[in-house]
């Protein structure tokens, strides 16, 4: 542990930032996994689904949790593959 107060506040903020960075990611996940499995079973939410996916990854890569080219080849790939089903 740190005998500086400064660097024990900076330990202290950078575990918190830790945990909300992990948070995000794990939402992240989650967001993709829903929308490709409403893209599979053809349901009324995948738009609305997408939409909140691609507001998540933005808002991520905005703040620097995932780097922007992170966001936007899932994106890319997310709208590929709903091209893909529409045109089917």
């Amino acid at each position: 542990m740190p005998n500086i107060k400064s660097v024990v506040k900076d330990v202290k903020k950078s575990r918190e930032r830790r945990l909300r960075n992990l948070d995000t990611r794990s939402k992240i996940k989650t967001f993709v996994k829903k929308t490709k499995s409403a893209m599979d079973e053809q349901s009324d939410q995948t738009a609305a689904l997408l939409n909140e996916t691609v507001s998540i990854l933005d808002k991520a890569a905005k703040r620097g949790i995932i780097h922007p080219n992170a966001a936007a080849r899932r994106k890319s790939r997310l709208m590929k593959r709903i091209n893909a089903k529409v045109s089917e």
